[in-house]
């Protein structure tokens, strides 16, 4: 077998646009990719796209997010791609679909569509026709109202529909960071699967409701900002729980939704190999919040039915949070009172796992581990005409947001395209731009990768939904706003295809 390795790259050049509708003849140094590929660009000028996906007659179509984390005067929309333009074919906004629109998958005769709800903004899944006709199957996923949304949807091999749903929060415990969802959504918090037992831990933090910067508030785990727990305390779980992957049947979505799996910190997207083993990409812990956690990794997992994966108590690694090396410094770590009694500033369990009857994640389910902080989102197995890299799995890496959310990062991570090495189970490079970052920071704003997000393949080709620019400005905390900045119409979709018989 042909090897490929980063010492022979070449710099990937585009030709002449295919019948699919590339923009044409150009050439893309920016873009990294193994000798034997070829890079195009087949649109640009998107706002905030999410996702890609194929109807019954071949025809791409691309879901613009709308508003971003925030909402924003900018539309969530259904966009068909043809001949290198991008037409709108459905404003999601004006038919009640609100921001974040994220998940998209065609099903016999529509699409189905992941978003939150244009008025409780909680996660929903609507079904969308060509013609505008939009029906929601279900919303009330309250752990959407926080940064984390109801992210991809696919179908899977029994025919059944599959979502992966974030969690409210970093790590359980609603701290600052989320001021301006809790600013809207009062009762913002994260909702297990199952029935839990808490250990009663509560973080103190600044009360930013108030107008005295000094006041305080504690907040234990699963429960909206300053509801103070108790040991021994039931959360009751809900069939619509955050931090997860739900299962129903698109024909009676709302009485047929049930948990698939649990215990995952930000599941993105979804993908089955050719025997029908369901994988996931996860976003690792942040350092922010009241609880920040300094983990190692993000990560890929196989996926199996019934296991909880350890969020918010164990690692994207799957190991125990209570060991001493994910404790952040303690300017990290809000102070932590238990029982009245203040602890020690380190990182211990929010659930108790034995009275929940929940068993610790087995490790052996980790498919791939990821830089900590690249995002893994979307991703896919590749096909059989891709040579050393067939039936492979690839994963879009969004990338980092420091130092919003790692003040102790100091290089990027993520912003491009890798895949599972199926001996080591580790991410490597395959598509990436030739220095670190994303495109716009090297002075190449729409020549280079710049937030991946979605990755699939059809008819022997990879194609990437690149978000656009995102960067982290943190002025905008000063007026009451999340620290981050999304310039519109600068989102692409790219094309690799394998040049080598």
């Amino acid at each position: 077998m042909r090897r490929f390795r980063w010492d022979t790259l070449i710099m990937a050049s585009a030709v002449a646009a295919s019948a699919g509708g590339s923009q044409g003849a150009q050439s893309f140094p920016t873009i990294q990719v193994p000798a034997g590929y070829k890079v195009e660009k087949v649109v640009g000028g998107l706002t905030y796209a999410t996702s890609v996906a194929w109807d019954n007659q071949g025809r791409m179509y691309v879901l613009e997010a709308g508003g971003a984390f925030v909402e924003e005067p900018v539309p969530a929309r259904l966009m068909r791609i043809d001949n290198g333009r991008a037409v709108e074919v459905v404003n999601l906004q004006q038919k009640g679909i609100g921001a974040s629109a994220v998940g998209l998958v065609w099903h016999d005769g529509a699409f189905y569509i992941t978003h939150r709800d244009g008025k409780d903004r909680t996660g929903a899944v609507s079904r969308v026709t060509l013609n505008g006709q939009v029906t929601q199957l279900f919303k009330g996923i309250v752990d959407s109202q926080s940064e984390h949304q109801i992210n991809g949807i696919e179908v899977g091999p029994d025919e059944k529909m599959y979502v992966a749903v974030g969690p409210a929060t970093n790590a359980g415990v609603v701290g600052i960071d989320l001021g301006p969802f809790v600013a809207r959504s009062p009762q913002v918090h994260a909702r297990p699967c199952q029935d839990i037992v808490l250990t009663g831990r509560n973080f103190m933090t600044p009360d930013f409701r108030t107008p005295d910067q000094s006041d305080t508030v504690l907040t234990g785990a699963f429960v909206p900002f300053g509801t103070e727990t108790k040991a021994g305390q039931v959360i009751k779980g809900t069939n619509k729980c955050g931090g997860s992957i739900l299962t129903f049947d698109p024909k009676n979505a709302e009485a047929t939704l049930r948990p698939f799996v649990s215990g995952l910190r930000n599941a993105i997207d979804l993908a089955w190999n050719k025997q029908g083993e369901m994988f996931v990409a996860v976003n690792g812990f942040d350092i922010r919040g009241s609880r920040g956690v300094k983990d190692q990794w993000d990560a890929t997992y196989r996926v199996k039915q019934g296991t909880w994966y350890g969020w918010p108590d164990f690692s994207a690694a799957l190991e125990p949070l209570t060991d001493a090396k994910f404790t952040p410094p303690g300017s990290q770590l809000a102070p932590i009172m238990q029982g009245g009694v203040m602890q020690p500033p380190k990182l211990e369990f929010l659930i108790n796992h034995e009275a929940s009857k929940l068993s610790a994640p087995d490790k052996n389910l980790v498919a791939g581990l990821h830089e900590w902080n690249s995002s893994p989102s979307g991703l896919h197995f590749s096909p059989d005409n891709w040579g050393p890299f067939a039936n492979q799995l690839f994963v879009a890496e969004w990338g980092d947001l420091s130092p919003a959310t790692n003040p102790l990062r100091d290089k990027p991570t993520g912003y491009q395209i890798s895949r599972i090495d199926p001996n080591t189970k580790r991410a490597v490079p395959f598509a990436r731009n030739a220095k670190p970052g994303p495109a716009s920071g090297q002075g190449a704003m729409g020549q280079g990768l710049e937030r991946p997000f979605d990755l699939k393949f059809n008819d022997g080709a990879m194609y990437i939904v690149d978000y656009g620019v995102a960067r982290v400005n943190p002025a905008r905390i000063k007026d009451g706003k999340p620290p981050y900045e999304f310039p519109p119409k600068t989102g692409v979709v790219w094309k690799i295809t394998r040049t080598v018989p």
